[in-house]
């Protein structure tokens, strides 16, 4: 049976250790690695700790398991002792964790089992007896009962708890002995009844719990606990509890059972958080918490209940013969009846609340904000948290029913009123948890909004603006500003400043639609960036955080605001008097310029680098500084791109309907010629009948001649699907036949006259130029006027001279070379004049067309049109 043997086969990492032992100096001297393990020490029926070194197989250590407590597990991987026998500090360092849990295991079976037969072997005859009790409890016996107790506390709970409770009054006889050894001042019996005590409470059962927790025994039992043999003084702890432990009732209260549990449960919280605050474990702990958790429902639960103790609290709450002292200690206890409640199931919960808003509470904390006691203010807004925390609905339909102008209004003054060291942020909270549109049903969100909107947001405004430097105090105060040491007109905090932003921001978020109703005609956003003139860098943010709020709301009309009131102006400032230091305004101010970047918010961007970029380019190293003027950079090419492409794609455009109306204009000539050619003669009369004129009359009369293809009102020229007119088809044969035979004859011109062809072709190859001088010589001499007196001239010469258009065509062909070439230099004329009219003279058209035939009948003659122009 040699440890030696067993150990040698031993090769488990998991068991692999390193030992180390205490010096004088205390410090820990490593004395070698090796592999542990639990078995027999030789000669004796006890089991010990061996460790054998791994690579002689030498024994580094051996030790006999202790029944004491004397074992302490650390991190996980270390256990360490105090060896009695060899009085040094012993500790094993595990290579891993669960070689240390395995021998930690070891360690605590081995304990076990100590203790089991300690206790068969001393506290009864044997282990199948039937008669197992504790010994009368003595002065003389207290060593036994302590073995008992102490070395039971990891082997049979339940049998020791057993014992215990069948004991007829064991805790009675105890404490007598106690105040035996107290009065006789016996330190010994009080040390060791101190360990029975706490090795009692240590068992942790429920039942043990009830009876030394009664009334009874509890004093006893915290003055037994006074006496810490590991204390070199007494604690006084009966005394605190009777001296300095006051309680208060604000109201009477009959109940025994109420006051019971009340002093129950404060003295159990004190021997948890006080007397053995350092000794318990957190099982023990759960339990005591769960002890005070039940006694606050129980308590809470009988109060509610008694309808004489809650109608007899409210009706001394508003009287007014009521003291202030005394009104003060009932709001007191009307703030802890609230938080007790919290120990009551959910549907006990929101039927308290409602039975208590059902008696007035409401109005009490109406009354209670007014009060010049700032504590006793802020004891009000915690109950007031305490019912939005539960039902929110049920402080709104209060605020609804009453039109909140009182309560609201004291939720303002409040907000905005410095409790000094005492300042929280409850009046914020109240505020956001009122004005959420989420919780709101849709009459009490507009009534409650409506109130906070008209009567109070300015209040809140006029605070900060109160708060901040004028333009005029800056500009005198400048040295001072540029010291940091400026002089605000108004002692507001900057705490409340920062909450006031805070709510607007909520605002913005849950009300967008009120920015515009109430922000913008209010001046709001200019009154808030005045913080920006703040010394205290988060108000500035704050300030900052506002306009970020507004501007993710993605509303054209606010960022147009923005650039007209030059509203980013103040907070370039403050980022650049900020200058290189990275705090939380330098983040702030780059966030918003990356945001402002991200969203492409153009009109933002080019306002910002075309008017303080003289000011940010020596930020320009930033990222995001660069990144903004590389945007802006891009917002430029790219309109100026698409300004191109939209040139490029209108005169790709015209050119198109240049040539189809060209085509046009040609087939149309040939229908109209005859018609043309007989009345040259008497145009050239009337050029010779207005000599000022000169030839900018015959181009606007062959411009504006039916015969040039019509005049169109084209609505947009820019229009993508444009489809040409469709081409009219001739209604009588006899101009069918005068159409092919006039073509058949201009085929047979340049045969005939070879001169004139060439002439034809060099003013065909040279169109572009001859359009372009006879555009800019029609544009000085033609009046607009004259318009439409020519153009009524060529309908009636149509309709006479229908019968005699194979005869005048006839004589057309006969005509000079001159005549012929005249013709046709104004039928050129004519397409390009009309192609110019459709693109820039819409107005001009659409007369034209209108007032054809209503200025001259069709019956009148051709000399009577000239006449008449």
């Amino acid at each position: 049976m040699g440890a030696p043997e067993k150990s040698q086969t031993n090769t488990n990492p998991m068991q692999r250790v390193k030992v180390y032992r205490m010096n004088d100096d205390g410090k820990w001297d490593d004395k070698g690695t090796g592999h542990v393990t639990v078995d027999y020490l030789e000669r004796l029926e006890e089991l010990g700790l061996f460790v054998f070194d791994e690579e002689d197989n030498e024994n580094i250590l051996s030790h006999r398991i202790s029944p004491d407590d004397i074992y302490r597990k650390q991190e996980d991987t270390i256990i360490s002792w105090r060896d009695p026998e060899y009085a040094a500090e012993l500790a094993l360092s595990f290579q891993e964790s669960g070689g240390c849990s395995y021998i930690w295991d070891n360690i605590c079976n081995v304990q076990r089992s100590m203790h089991f037969n300690t206790l068969n072997s001393e506290a009864f005859n044997s282990v199948n007896s039937e008669s197992r009790e504790l010994p009368a409890v003595e002065l003389s016996t207290l060593p036994l009962i302590l073995k008992m107790v102490v070395e039971s506390g990891n082997t049979d709970h339940l049998r020791l708890v057993e014992l215990i409770l069948s004991y007829q009054d064991f805790f009675g006889k105890l404490m007598d002995v106690f105040r035996v050894c107290e009065d006789l001042e016996n330190m010994d019996g009080l040390h060791m009844i101190y360990k029975i005590v706490k090795g009692i409470i240590l068992l942790n059962s429920t039942q043990i719990f009830e009876r030394i927790f009664s009334d009874e025994f509890m004093m006893d039992i915290i003055g037994a606990l006074e006496y810490d043999p590991e204390v070199s003084h007494v604690k006084h702890h009966r005394k605190f509890l009777k001296e300095h432990v006051i309680f208060k009732e604000a109201i009477p209260i009959k109940n025994t059972t109420v006051l019971s549990k009340i002093h129950q449960t404060y003295r159990v919280g004190f021997l948890k958080d006080v007397v053995l605050a350092r000794v318990l474990d957190e099982a023990t702990v759960a339990n005591l918490n769960s002890i005070i958790h039940a006694n606050n429902a129980i308590v809470v639960s009988l109060l509610k209940d008694d309808n004489t103790f809650i109608q007899e609290l409210f009706a001394r709450l508003k009287s007014p013969a009521t003291s202030p002292e005394s009104k003060k200690n009932m709001v007191h206890f009307l703030h802890e009846f609230c938080s007790l409640s919290k120990s009551l199931q959910m549907v006990h919960q929101l039927r308290f609340f409602r039975d208590l808003m059902n008696e007035g509470v409401f109005d009490i904390v109406t009354d209670v904000l007014q009060s010049q006691d700032k504590k006793l203010v802020l004891t009000g807004t915690d109950i007031l948290i305490l019912f939005l925390n539960q039902d929110p609905n049920l402080l709104q339909s209060y605020v609804v029913q009453q039109e909140g102008i009182t309560l609201l209004g004291l939720l303002v003054r409040g907000m905005i009123t410095d409790f000094g060291d005492d300042m929280h942020c409850q009046f914020l909270e109240i505020l956001r948890c009122l004005l959420d549109s989420c919780s709101l049903s849709g009459a009490q969100r507009d009534t409650i909004i409506d109130i906070f909107y008209e009567k109070h947001l300015g209040q809140l405004i006029e605070v900060i603006t109160a708060s901040c430097l004028s333009e005029n105090v800056a500009h005198v105060n400048s040295k001072s500003i540029d010291r940091g040491l400026v002089k605000y007109q108004s002692g507001t905090k900057p705490e409340i400043l920062s909450n006031i932003c805070d709510l607007l921001c909520f605002c913005i978020l849950h009300h967008p639609y009120r920015i515009k109703c109430n922000f913008l005609p209010n001046k709001v956003i200019d009154k808030i960036l005045l913080l920006t003139r703040r010394r205290e860098k988060y108000l500035v943010v704050g300030a900052v955080r506002f306009v970020r709020t507004i501007l993710s709301r993605h509303d054209e009309h606010l960022v147009d605001h923005f650039v007209r009131s030059d509203l980013l102006k103040p907070i370039v400032d403050a980022f650049v008097a900020n200058g290189n230091r990275y705090n939380l305004l330098h983040s702030a101010v780059l966030e918003l310029f990356e945001y402002i970047r991200k969203e492409n918010l153009k009109l933002l961007l080019k306002y910002i680098v075309d008017s303080f970029w003289d000011q940010l380019v020596k930020f320009e190293y930033l990222v995001s500084i660069h990144s903004l003027k590389v945007k802006y950079e891009q917002c430029l090419d790219n309109d100026g791109a698409k300004g191109t492409a939209i040139m490029i794609d209108l005169r790709r455009r015209l050119d198109e309907r240049a040539l189809e109306k060209e085509e046009e204009d040609y087939f149309n000539d040939s229908d109209e010629e005859d018609t043309t050619s007989a009345s040259i003669s008497h145009n050239q009369k009337v050029q010779q009948q207005q000599p000022a004129l000169s030839n900018g009359v015959a181009a606007s009369y062959s411009e504006l001649s039916p015969r040039s293809g019509g005049l169109v009102d084209y609505d947009d020229d820019d229009d993508e699907d444009y489809r040409p007119p469709p081409k009219k088809k001739p209604e009588a044969s006899e101009e069918d036949e005068g159409t092919m035979e006039s073509l058949s004859r201009k085929r047979k011109l340049p045969s005939k006259n070879p001169e004139l062809a060439k002439k034809l072709s060099k003013n065909s190859k040279s169109k572009d130029s001859v359009f372009a001088a006879l555009c800019s010589t029609l544009s000085q001499a033609v009046l607009p006027g004259k318009k439409p007196s020519i153009n009524v001239h060529t309908d009636p010469c149509r309709e006479d001279n229908k019968e005699k258009e194979p005869n005048v065509s006839r004589n057309c062909c006969e005509n000079s070379n001159a005549t012929a070439e005249a013709n046709h230099v104004e039928k050129e004329t004519s397409a390009y004049r009309n192609f110019s009219d459709g693109l820039y003279g819409t107005s001009d058209n659409g007369q034209l067309g209108g007032e054809e035939h209503t200025l001259v009948s069709p019956k009148s003659s051709p000399e009577m049109a000239v006449n008449g122009s």
